[in-house]
């Protein structure tokens, strides 16, 4: 026996495989959907960070920033920076833009902004573009505003606004801020005045939250990543924050980098899926293929010549899969980035980035090998007797070999995925769990076949017919089991997402929520404040809080500023965080540890810490805490810790301080309102001129913008979630038909015996029917519970939301899925109703 060399068998592949690829297009199309999805997803992310990093001056507004709150830097620091390069100063603070035109009776109601004071260095880079005309430095008394703000109080270039004790005219509509995404979220439409400008408002009082910023255009050939570092030692003590071109939106490129983290596991997940379409796809092509296997083997070809001739069949299919999968994932980000408009923060131009689909491929290339193992294992393996009879006599078992190769590619699989992730641990936990479902589908096709064969047998003779496939020669009950439990499975798994993100908004927040929050309001007219609300909004509940900012500069033994990357889950490092004290403890907290300090308490500084971030810091009661506080370093000791009530929409903060430790030192005050239930949108605009009125510089929010904000920023996370996961749900539909193409023969066979005896195509059609509507019941509970536990994770876990589903949706969802996947089950069977009775009988 003479084994074939690679260039024999290739010739007899290249022959014996059709040009339209037919009984490989199971294969194409999912190992197609899974790279191409991967492909497109890892390409946008990549072309969103590589933006945000390329374009990081602009963004940035210079080549390093330092930024500080509520306050300014000394004469000393800005003479400092200044020899760094050139220095351009900016001061922004949420204020309250009024009409300041004529009056009458239609006047738009003040508006929320971004009020953001410039000096006639800004912008360093970029260009701020008008819709009209150039920009040039401003005057005192003129301001630029953002389209937004103009369509709100419905006002033009030319019309007057007022802030504070201030008015202006609208000099332009900007068109392009350059730094906005370096600016970070922000409450409200943009407006820019001079510097000069906003000291004409009165805005500026000791404790007003504002944000001053540092930009410096550094010499050619300076290192700005070195420089940042330096500055960060050399200021350590004075809580400011510092950024560099390099990294010049971290807030951004830190979402975008672990969305496309999320979402590649979910295309990753969907090319697992697809990886058993694959293993049916490859296993109904070889029982096509049945007659030429045991006739080559009967001519002398060897085991390993079998290998051979099919595996180049089958690998030239899949690299023609995976290559059309790359090119579509490289052309789709520029497609959806036109699509996303104005939600994407940049708009990267077309770029192929080779890393991503290199990675794509990788795994394309290792699913495919991995799941046509199993298949060609088996035509390689069997004898010649063996396989002419495998349609009444199946045999199957995987030789050593075989496994050895399986358990090397799931390793490579496994390195490859855990080893390109961000965050390897929840990677680990999606693969695994993804690994477990599959699993416990297979072990509950096993069982359905077990208990199928000792069920009692019907009279009816369909019911009987119907329960005997389940377990007859060449049956596919595992196969069916896994396609139909997937696809219901992801099924549920969207509908709990989708409708626990919208929930999340639509249900939580509006109950527990204040109706404003007002900012900057003066701390020596606290009772000012309560008896302007007493008379225009008799009945609501204020809670009034003094507001500070500051940023923690050490705990324990450690300096934040020696750590050599920031621990998980320790947002609260980065920046200067919003603090307070209290006497008593304040509400949306519950005390878990330690005890709250007596109201008349004067001792050493004290501070109660959020539980969550003790543990990420490994802290607890008794610990020091070191924060920096208007440029001065408090250490305090740790007296209490609180589980915060992060959804009441409250004033929730890590730290709170005893009074003794921050009353002297310069701050304002913040309150939230609860109007009584029934109080119209008039209260609140009466309530909100009268504020103005009294206090020109606070800030008045209302918690309705915010919640439209955060709703259409949980619908796009959702949106983007439903596209990926899509793919999954094609490629469940898809592991069907291939369950369903590769028991064709074997069904093909019955259906000729079934019609000889009498029966009708109706009959035989309702036989399939009753099978997978069988299958489907069985599956109904297993995927309902499966899909609302991944739905969970991801709500919770992941968004770190509550988990809120609409039961309804989610059952009507299941229905809607077990019809779907029932239907396309039967018209996967309809043509086997017309097969001629000596055609069917010939294949045997």
């Amino acid at each position: 026996m003479t084994s074939l060399g690679w260039s024999q068998s290739w010739r007899i592949a290249r022959r014996d495989l059709h040009t339209g690829f037919r009984g490989l297009r199971l294969l194409f199309l999912c190992l197609f959907l899974g790279v191409a999805t991967l492909a497109a997803i890892s390409s946008l992310t990549a072309s969103i960070t590589d933006e945000l990093s390329a374009r990081g001056r602009t963004l940035l507004g210079g080549d390093v920033e330092i930024a500080m709150m509520q306050r300014e830097a000394g004469a000393a620091d800005r003479r400092a920076f200044a020899r760094l390069g050139t220095l351009s100063e900016t001061v922004r603070m949420q204020a309250m833009a009024q009409w300041a035109g004529p009056a009458r009776v239609d006047a738009p109601p003040a508006v929320l902004t971004e009020l953001k004071g410039v000096d006639t260095a800004y912008p360093l880079y970029g260009t701020l573009t008008l819709t009209q005309g150039r920009y040039a430095p401003l005057t005192p008394d003129r301001i630029l505003i953002g389209p937004a703000l103009a369509e709100r109080l419905q006002v033009k270039p030319g019309d007057a606004l007022r802030y504070g004790g201030a008015s202006f005219t609208i000099a332009a509509i900007i068109a392009d801020e350059p730094d906005r995404i370096g600016e970070g979220f922000t409450l409200g439409p943009v407006a820019i005045v001079s510097m000069a400008g906003l000291q004409r408002t009165g805005l500026i009082q000791p404790g007003s939250l504002t944000t001053a910023k540092y930009r410096v255009k550094l010499p050619p050939g300076t290192d700005a990543r070195a420089l940042h570092d330096r500055l960060e030692k050399a200021y350590a003590s004075q809580g400011w924050t510092f950024k560099d071109r390099e990294r010049a939106a971290p807030g951004a490129s830190r979402f975008f980098e672990r969305m496309g983290q999320f979402l590649s596991l979910i295309g990753l997940a969907a090319l697992v899926i697809a990886g058993i379409g694959v293993s049916n796809g490859v296993s109904s092509y070889l029982a096509l293929k049945r007659g030429s296997i045991a006739t080559l083997k009967v001519l002398g070809a060897t085991s390993a010549d079998i290998a051979r001739i099919y595996l180049l069949q089958i690998g030239a299919v899949a690299a023609l899969a995976i290559v059309a999968g790359l090119v579509v994932g490289a052309l789709l980000p520029p497609a959806l980035i036109a699509l996303a408009g104005d939600i994407l923060p940049v708009k990267p131009g077309f770029a192929i980035h080779v890393l991503p689909l290199a990675t794509s491929a990788v795994y394309g290339l290792l699913i495919a090998f991995l799941f046509t193992l199993p298949p060609l294992a088996k035509a390689r393996t069997l004898p010649v007797v063996a396989i002419l009879r495998e349609l009444v006599d199946p045999r199957y078992r995987l030789d050593r070999q075989s496994l050895i190769a399986m358990g090397l590619a799931s390793t490579a699989l496994l390195v490859l995925a855990i080893g390109t992730a961000r965050e390897p641990l929840f990677s680990a936990a999606v693969l695994a769990a993804t690994a477990g479902v599959l699993l416990l589908l297979l072990g509950l096709g096993w069982v359905v076949t077990w208990v199928a064969r000792r069920l009692p047998r019907p009279r009816r003779p369909l019911w009987r017919l119907a329960i005997t496939n389940l377990y007859r020669p060449g049956a596919q009950t595992a196969a069916l089991v896994v396609a139909l439990g997937l696809a219901l499975t992801l099924f549920v798994t969207l509908a709990g997402i989708q409708t626990s993100l919208r929930a999340e908004i639509a249900r939580t927040v509006p109950e527990k929520a204040p109706d404003q929050f007002v900012l900057d309001i003066p701390s020596a007219k606290e009772a000012t404040f309560r008896a302007i609300l007493t008379i225009r909004a008799p009945g609501a509940t204020v809670n009034v809080v003094p507001a500070l900012r500051g940023r923690i500069v050490g705990y324990g033994d450690v300096r934040v500023a020696d750590l050599k990357e920031i621990p998980e889950g320790a947002w609260f490092l980065r920046g200067e965080r919003g603090v307070t004290y209290s006497a008593t403890l304040p509400q949306g907290s519950d005390l878990v540890a330690g005890q709250w300090w007596p109201r008349d308490y004067t001792g050493p500084p004290l501070v109660s810490l959020d539980e969550e971030a003790a543990k990420v810091l490994d802290i607890g009661v008794g610990d020091s805490l070191t924060v920096s506080l208007l440029g001065r370093e408090m250490t305090a000791r740790i007296a209490s810790l609180r589980k915060v009530n992060w959804d009441t929409m409250g004033f929730n903060y890590v730290l709170v301080f005893s009074p003794n430790a921050l009353a002297s030192a310069p701050h304002s005050l913040a309150a939230t309102i609860t109007l009584p239930d029934g109080a119209s949108q008039q209260v609140q605009g009466a309530t909100t001129r009268a504020l103005l009125a009294a206090f020109p510089g606070v800030s008045v929010v209302a918690v309705g913008e915010i919640i439209g904000q955060v709703g259409s920023l949980l619908d796009q996370m959702a949106t983007a979630i439903v596209a990926a996961a899509s793919v999954a749900i094609l490629a469940g539909i898809a592991v069907l038909v291939g369950a369903i193409a590769a028991s064709r023969q074997a069904r093909a066979y019955d259906s000729v015996i079934l019609k000889t005896l009498g029966a009708t195509r109706w009959q035989i059609l309702g036989t399939q029917a009753l099978e997978y509507g069988l299958l489907a019941g069985i599956l109904a509970m297993v995927s309902l519970a499966l899909g609302s536990v991944a739905a969970w994770f991801v709500i919770v876990q992941v968004f770190d939301f509550g988990w809120a589903p609409d039961w309804s949706i989610v059952l009507a969802t299941l229905g809607g899925g077990a019809l779907l996947t029932l239907g396309i089950g039967l018209a996967g069977s309809i043509p086997l109703m017309s097969v001629r009775p000596a055609r069917a009988l010939r294949a045997l």
